[in-house]
């Protein structure tokens, strides 16, 4: 070994250095409390489903008048609540009274018509037996005359002619100066007689004709009786009809007058209140909606979290409006598809690149509740379900 003194400048040996246990422990510790954490974590959700993508829901009736016109007042404010059958608005009704009248002059008029052919087919069903009746005697006697007038002809015919014979003899015995001109002018007279007896029974016998046509044609026109009764049941008819028209026109003038009065159809609350005094409306327009009943969740669970999900199983629902409250609920309904698919323009994944997403499906959940708990929570409302799994399936 050399007996040389140190350098001073050489650099002195480097030392180990020393080793800091508390490190190595916290690291350990913070690994232990994560793990810790992750399984108390897991232990807490894994029989339960959550989301936050649900809202609350409930039914709403929109408001819309059946008749347009002017707003002659608005009963009911904006919340408000009402009840059903409470007058909420009211549209000037004098236009609709007017209609109402003259659909009530319209089918008095159409009743006047109707009872005067319903008293007309009266008369004719009850006088056309009658009338065929007396038509058929009036014949029947017409012909009798016309038998006897035409066997008075024969008669006076045969008379006649028997004093036109004698006459012819007597002249012949009065130019043989064998009778007197006093018996010849006697035959003369009975041969005249004779002849105006002919044509006067032969004039009768021609009435006694017209007679019996005259009655055949009466009985003709009395025979027309039930074509006459079938017209006038069809005037009768027509005229019930007409009845009817008017009084369906009437009922319809008197239900647009009922309808210038808006009526709250549910027990419920006034939202959204589009209505002002002198507002012109039309037919269909909403002017106002009705909230009313319980409401409910739907909640937009992911496809993969209903696989142990099923009806009945109990729900815990936090409100954001009302943090610190739990509402008690249970799983009602799945609707029986995806949002996407009941969506305004539904994916048609059948054309261009299709990319895997995962769908929600909406899930309906009814508190438990009692109604008066319920009365803050509004439709639009988010919330935060937590569905506790049980045994069993959907």
């Amino acid at each position: 070994m050399s007996d040389l003194p140190p350098n001073p400048d050489a650099t002195p040996p480097r030392t180990a250095a020393p080793e800091r246990p508390w490190i190595r422990k916290a690291a350990l510790a913070g690994v232990a409390v994560v793990a810790v954490a992750f399984l108390v974590l897991w232990f807490a959700t894994r029989n339960c489903e959550t989301t936050d993508d649900a809202f609350i829901e409930a039914d709403v009736v929109q408001i819309s008048p059946h008749v347009g016109g002017y707003v002659l007042r608005v009963l009911v404010k904006d919340n408000q609540s009402v009840k059903a059958g409470e007058l909420l608005a009211e549209i000037d009704p004098r236009d609709y009274q007017l209609r109402v009248q003259q659909a009530e002059a319209a089918l008095a008029v159409a009743l006047a018509r109707h009872g005067a052919a319903r008293q007309d087919l009266s008369v004719v069903t009850t006088t056309s037996r009658a009338l065929i009746e007396q038509a058929q005697a009036a014949l029947d006697t017409a012909r009798a005359q016309r038998v006897q007038a035409d066997d008075q002809a024969v008669a006076a015919e045969a008379q006649a002619q028997l004093a036109h014979g004698d006459l012819e003899r007597y002249r012949a015995l009065f130019g043989k100066d064998e009778i007197s001109k006093q018996r010849l002018d006697q035959a003369v007279a009975a041969d005249r007689s004779a002849a105006a007896q002919l044509d006067a029974a032969r004039r009768g016998s021609a009435a006694a004709a017209a007679q019996v046509s005259q009655a055949e044609a009466k009985l003709a026109e009395v025979r027309s009786g039930p074509r006459q009764v079938a017209l006038k049941q069809a005037q009768e008819q027509g005229g019930q009809a007409s009845v009817a028209e008017a009084q369906a026109a009437l009922d319809q003038a008197r239900l647009d007058l009922s309808y210038t009065r808006l009526m709250a159809p549910v027990d419920g609350r006034v939202a959204r209140r589009a209505l002002y005094q002198g507002q012109l409306v039309q037919p269909g327009g909403a002017v106002m909606a009705i909230v009313y009943g319980n409401p409910w969740v739907v909640a937009n669970f992911k496809e993969t979290q209903l696989r142990r999900m099923h009806v009945g199983q109990p729900v815990e629902v936090t409100v954001d409006a009302f943090p610190g409250k739990t509402f008690k609920a249970h799983v009602d309904s799945f609707q029986p598809g995806t949002g996407a698919r009941f969506s305004l323009l539904p994916p048609e994944n059948a054309s261009g690149n299709y990319v895997k997403v995962v769908q929600r499906l909406p899930v309906k959940i009814v508190f438990d509740e009692k109604p008066d708990v319920l009365e803050r929570l509004a439709p639009g409302m988010s919330v935060e379900p937590k569905v506790l799994l049980t045994d069993g399936g959907r």
